[in-house]
Protein backbone atom coordinates (compact mmCIF):
# COMPACT_ATOMS: atom_id res chain seq x y z
CA UNK A 1 0.00 0.00 0.00
CA UNK A 2 1.23 3.59 -0.63
CA UNK A 3 0.93 6.61 1.55
CA UNK A 4 -1.06 8.88 0.77
CA UNK A 5 0.73 12.67 1.27
CA UNK A 6 -2.02 15.51 1.47
CA UNK A 7 0.26 18.09 0.75
CA UNK A 8 1.43 16.25 -2.80
CA UNK A 9 -0.75 18.11 -4.36
CA UNK A 10 -1.38 21.90 -3.21
CA UNK A 11 -2.56 22.86 -6.52
CA UNK A 12 -6.01 21.06 -5.74
CA UNK A 13 -5.93 22.08 -2.45
CA UNK A 14 -5.89 25.63 -3.52
CA UNK A 15 -8.50 25.01 -6.42
CA UNK A 16 -10.97 23.81 -3.19
CA UNK A 17 -10.27 27.14 -0.91
CA UNK A 18 -10.47 29.49 -3.93
CA UNK A 19 -14.09 27.67 -4.95
CA UNK A 20 -15.38 28.51 -1.52
CA UNK A 21 -13.79 31.95 -1.16
CA UNK A 22 -14.78 33.84 -4.05
CA UNK A 23 -18.33 32.91 -3.54
CA UNK A 24 -18.06 34.08 -0.05
CA UNK A 25 -16.60 37.37 -1.59
CA UNK A 26 -19.18 37.61 -3.86
CA UNK A 27 -21.93 36.88 -1.54
CA UNK A 28 -20.17 39.94 0.77
CA UNK A 29 -19.58 42.32 -1.75
CA UNK A 30 -23.48 41.95 -2.62
CA UNK A 31 -24.77 42.23 1.28
CA UNK A 32 -21.88 45.45 1.58
CA UNK A 33 -23.42 47.26 -1.62
CA UNK A 34 -27.19 46.84 -0.39
CA UNK A 35 -26.39 48.54 2.91
CA UNK A 36 -24.11 51.17 1.65
CA UNK A 37 -27.33 52.52 -0.15
CA UNK A 38 -29.47 51.30 2.71
CA UNK A 39 -27.07 53.83 4.74
CA UNK A 40 -27.42 56.48 1.70
CA UNK A 41 -31.45 56.36 1.85
CA UNK A 42 -30.95 57.34 5.52
CA UNK A 43 -28.81 60.01 5.43
CA UNK A 44 -25.91 57.88 6.80
CA UNK A 45 -22.51 57.93 4.34
CA UNK A 46 -22.42 54.94 2.90
CA UNK A 47 -18.79 53.99 3.57
CA UNK A 48 -19.80 53.13 6.72
CA UNK A 49 -21.00 49.95 5.54
CA UNK A 50 -17.54 48.55 4.56
CA UNK A 51 -16.04 49.24 8.53
CA UNK A 52 -17.36 45.71 10.60
CA UNK A 53 -18.35 47.38 14.40
CA UNK A 54 -19.17 50.81 12.78
CA UNK A 55 -22.06 49.63 10.69
CA UNK A 56 -23.68 48.65 13.27
CA UNK A 57 -23.26 52.02 15.54
CA UNK A 58 -24.59 53.61 12.10
CA UNK A 59 -27.42 51.00 11.94
CA UNK A 60 -28.47 52.26 15.62
CA UNK A 61 -28.39 55.89 15.08
CA UNK A 62 -30.69 54.85 11.48
CA UNK A 63 -33.38 53.66 14.26
CA UNK A 64 -33.20 55.49 16.86
CA UNK A 65 -31.30 53.07 19.73
CA UNK A 66 -28.72 54.30 22.17
CA UNK A 67 -25.16 53.72 21.08
CA UNK A 68 -24.36 52.15 24.00
CA UNK A 69 -26.19 48.94 22.43
CA UNK A 70 -23.39 48.08 20.52
CA UNK A 71 -22.04 46.82 23.69
CA UNK A 72 -25.39 44.60 23.94
CA UNK A 73 -24.77 43.41 20.04
CA UNK A 74 -21.31 42.48 20.67
CA UNK A 75 -21.58 40.47 23.44
CA UNK A 76 -22.05 37.03 22.71
CA UNK A 77 -25.23 35.59 24.98
CA UNK A 78 -26.87 38.88 24.11
CA UNK A 79 -26.09 39.87 20.35
CA UNK A 80 -28.48 37.73 18.74
CA UNK A 81 -31.16 39.06 20.51
CA UNK A 82 -30.04 42.78 20.19
CA UNK A 83 -28.59 41.96 16.57
CA UNK A 84 -31.99 40.72 15.28
CA UNK A 85 -33.83 43.65 17.12
CA UNK A 86 -31.86 46.14 15.17
CA UNK A 87 -32.48 44.75 11.83
CA UNK A 88 -36.46 44.58 12.57
CA UNK A 89 -36.18 48.40 13.55
CA UNK A 90 -34.16 49.35 10.58
CA UNK A 91 -37.03 47.17 8.29
CA UNK A 92 -39.70 49.10 10.06
CA UNK A 93 -37.64 52.41 9.70
CA UNK A 94 -37.87 51.65 6.14
CA UNK A 95 -41.80 50.66 6.53
CA UNK A 96 -41.80 47.06 5.65
CA UNK A 97 -43.01 44.43 8.22
CA UNK A 98 -41.72 41.68 10.24
CA UNK A 99 -41.82 39.48 7.12
CA UNK A 100 -39.01 41.42 5.68
CA UNK A 101 -37.02 41.15 8.54
CA UNK A 102 -36.83 37.52 8.32
CA UNK A 103 -36.01 38.16 5.17
CA UNK A 104 -32.78 40.24 6.47
CA UNK A 105 -32.02 38.06 9.00
CA UNK A 106 -31.74 34.84 6.84
CA UNK A 107 -30.69 36.35 3.59
CA UNK A 108 -29.26 39.33 3.81
CA UNK A 109 -27.46 39.43 0.22
CA UNK A 110 -30.60 39.24 -1.16
CA UNK A 111 -32.62 41.60 1.10
CA UNK A 112 -30.14 44.68 1.61
CA UNK A 113 -30.06 45.02 -2.61
CA UNK A 114 -33.59 44.59 -2.44
CA UNK A 115 -34.03 47.57 0.29
CA UNK A 116 -31.26 49.72 -0.78
CA UNK A 117 -31.76 49.51 -4.00
CA UNK A 118 -35.57 48.99 -3.82
CA UNK A 119 -38.63 51.77 -3.71
CA UNK A 120 -38.51 51.63 -0.16
CA UNK A 121 -37.81 55.11 1.50
CA UNK A 122 -36.38 55.89 4.90
CA UNK A 123 -39.58 56.88 7.21
CA UNK A 124 -37.55 58.20 10.34
CA UNK A 125 -36.15 56.22 13.07
CA UNK A 126 -38.60 53.58 14.36
CA UNK A 127 -37.92 52.88 17.81
CA UNK A 128 -40.09 54.65 20.91
CA UNK A 129 -37.57 56.56 22.09
CA UNK A 130 -36.77 58.35 18.81
CA UNK A 131 -40.46 59.43 18.25
CA UNK A 132 -41.58 60.12 21.31
CA UNK A 133 -41.83 63.67 20.66
CA UNK A 134 -44.66 62.72 18.78
CA UNK A 135 -46.72 60.98 20.89
CA UNK A 136 -46.97 57.96 18.42
CA UNK A 137 -47.92 59.25 15.59
CA UNK A 138 -45.26 59.43 13.16
CA UNK A 139 -45.06 62.15 10.65
CA UNK A 140 -43.39 61.01 7.43
CA UNK A 141 -40.34 63.39 7.05
CA UNK A 142 -40.86 63.50 3.19
CA UNK A 143 -44.26 64.84 2.78
CA UNK A 144 -45.29 68.20 2.08
CA UNK A 145 -48.21 67.88 4.79
CA UNK A 146 -47.57 70.27 7.75
CA UNK A 147 -47.54 68.15 11.57
CA UNK A 148 -51.47 68.00 12.49
CA UNK A 149 -51.98 70.06 15.69
CA UNK A 150 -51.55 68.96 19.27
CA UNK A 151 -54.53 67.41 20.58
CA UNK A 152 -55.47 68.73 23.97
Amino acid sequence: MENYDAGSNPGLIAALVAAMLIPMIIVYVITVAGMWKVFEKAGKPGWAAIIPIYNYIVMLEIVGKPIWWIFLILVPCTSLIFTIWTINLLSKSFGNSEGFTVGLVILPFIFFPILGFGSSKYLGPSAKEARAFNAGGFQDPFSNNPPPPPQV
